[in-house]
């Protein structure tokens, strides 16, 4: 842990990596891990909107303004009293809420730091003079990590597997640096037996599940996957979380990444139906919304595991699943590529009440006079890594549809 957190001036790259990422609402720390954090912004347990938009501001004008540790505590104090925001990690006492408190800004402070780093030290022209990265402890801290003293003075190429993992900050508080040096240090570097990675750098901490010497969570170099793609990211997460904070996560997700997983799914509908075989392959279309969550709780006291909606090939390439006893024509491929804005703003939302499903009514699809209808099945066992899948697709009236209402074998839920 360090003894101070010194206000610093940012730099161009720190606060460009900053103020592009998004807000991302989680339950747990670790709900997001390494590479992810480049482009989303959060903190456990934050999950409104608005509230995680005010952290963000303080985060943003400790960087920006260089305030420091002491500023950034006044401000979180009276957006959490203003937010109402109870239960978070360290709430409660003096030290836990001055510890998370730390936690937050000093986290923050020094990812954005690495990640303009990084974006420094990969410039084209720096690596034309100066293509070796040498590893720098921090003398400041007063508990130093044994591992980081004996990395210190480490020179090796930019594009050393090392860096991926290794690429301060490592820790909790860590504070060393890499900085960027040429031929000439390197071979002295050599010849003073610093110039090759150390024995066991890339074992794995069973207890961390991070290489040895780093914390859990650490052992990526921010900023290396400020221009991979989001969605990707997102998606891998929404699987695993539990349903009521993955929906939230894609609802505030949809708008920013609209474009992205728009060009995605197209991609996806056209490779398939390019190579008609079934291989396995899914996209996710959606996620199971906030309100429609809680009409299954209050209702049929029902809690799905996660909240993802995944389309998978063989059900393109079936063209029209019969599983259901509203039996419709078969799809075309426009009907399939329009499905992300459908399932986005259904027409309507109904619940079966023979199969348990949920039935998405997506609207008019081309000039059919007949509505598209996505059945969904969310009961399913994670412990088993199976997904919420659509089942069928088929195409039905607006007459039919009001008739399985009327029997009864549909129930409305928006």
């Amino acid at each position: 842990m360090s003894v101070t957190v010194a206000k610093s001036k940012p730099f161009k790259e720190q606060l460009d990596f900053f103020k592009a990422k998004l807000n991302l609402p989680t339950d747990r720390w670790d709900d997001i891990m390494h590479g992810a954090h480049d482009r989303a912004f959060v903190v456990a347990g934050a999950a409104q909107a608005d509230l995680l938009n005010d952290l963000r501001q303080a985060v943003q004008k400790a960087i920006e303004q260089g305030t420091g540790l002491d500023e950034f505590r006044k401000d979180f104090r009276k957006l959490v009293q203003r937010h109402g925001w109870t239960g978070w990690t360290g709430e409660g006492s003096e030290a836990g809420e001055a510890w998370r408190m730390r936690i937050i800004y000093q986290t923050n402070i020094a990812t954005s730091y690495a990640a303009g780093r990084w974006k420094q030290l990969t410039n084209a022209k720096l690596l034309m003079v100066a293509p070796y990265w040498k590893y720098v402890h921090s003398d400041t801290v007063e508990h130093p990590r044994e591992l980081h003293k004996s990395w210190n003075g480490l020179v090796l190429p930019y594009d050393h597997p090392f860096w991926q993992t290794h690429f301060p900050p490592n820790g909790w508080g860590c504070q060393c640096r890499v900085f960027a040096v040429d031929q000439r240090e390197y071979e002295k570097a050599k010849a003073e037996g610093r110039a090759e990675a150390p024995p066991g750098w890339d074992q794995i901490d069973p207890k961390t599940g991070a290489p040895l010497g780093i914390d859990r969570g650490f052992a990526y170099a921010p900023g290396a996957n400020a221009d991979k793609p989001l969605q990707q990211l997102i998606d891998d997460k929404l699987v695993k979380l539990d349903a009521p904070i993955g929906s939230q996560l894609y609802e505030v997700m949809q708008t920013p990444l609209q474009a992205e997983r728009n060009a995605a799914h197209q991609d996806f509908v056209n490779s398939v139906f390019a190579d008609p075989v079934v291989r396995g392959r899914t996209t996710i279309a959606g996620a199971i919304s906030p309100d429609v969550l809680a009409w299954l709780a209050a209702n049929k006291n029902i809690v799905p595991a996660s909240a993802e909606i995944v389309l998978k090939d063989g059900l393109l390439l079936e063209q029209a699943g019969v599983r259901s006893e509203f039996v419709g024509e078969t799809l075309a491929i426009q009907d399939w590529t329009g499905l992300l804005e459908g399932l986005a703003s259904p027409a309507q939302v109904l619940f079966d009440t023979n199969s348990g499903m949920l039935l998405y009514i997506l609207g008019t699809a081309g000039n059919s006079q007949q509505k598209l209808a996505i059945e969904l099945d969310y009961k399913v066992a994670k412990r088993a890594g199976a997904l919420n899948k659509i089942i069928s697709a088929f195409k039905l009236s607006d007459e039919k549809i009001a008739a399985a209402i009327y029997d009864g074998l549909l129930q409305v839920v928006k």
